[in-house]
């Protein structure tokens, strides 16, 4: 792993709620970053109305371009994660997202509610930045 994840002392155990509270990447490491990826098919519509599947289909497409550079999520050090009108049962479907990546600590994250996103329809949408050793 080309990245170290801390949780300090101190601060609330963040893992449940996938994420963590720092990142450090040593000098040389190549950072890949990955462009908002939202709940859409191949022809770019979103694949279904439904919070949940929104978020295990964005993950899924953030899979595929992690993938493109021989990565997956246990290479990447953040998250940013817009929702629209956020809620504990949203929060949650992220938390469950990001745990099924197989991060042994889940990385960094910040969620961002807003009121909408590019198209009526999405509801969800995630940015990464992950890192090769």
């Amino acid at each position: 792993m080309s990245h170290t994840i801390v949780n300090p002392d101190g601060l609330h155990d963040p893992s449940p709620f996938g994420y963590s509270h720092t990142a450090s990447v040593p000098a040389g490491t190549e950072l890949v970053f990955v462009s908002g990826q939202y709940g859409s098919g191949p022809d770019g519509m979103v694949v279904s109305n439904d919070f949940n599947e929104q978020v295990q289909q964005a993950f899924s497409n953030l899979g595929t371009a992690l993938a493109a550079h021989g990565l997956d999520l246990t290479d990447v050090v953040q998250l940013r994660t817009y929702v629209v009108n956020p809620d504990f049962d949203k929060l949650k479907a992220i938390g469950q997202a990001v745990a099924s990546g197989g991060a042994e600590k889940p990385p960094t994250q910040t969620v961002i509610g807003v009121a909408g996103l590019a198209m009526p329809d999405i509801l969800f949408e995630v940015e990464a930045v992950a890192t090769r050793s």
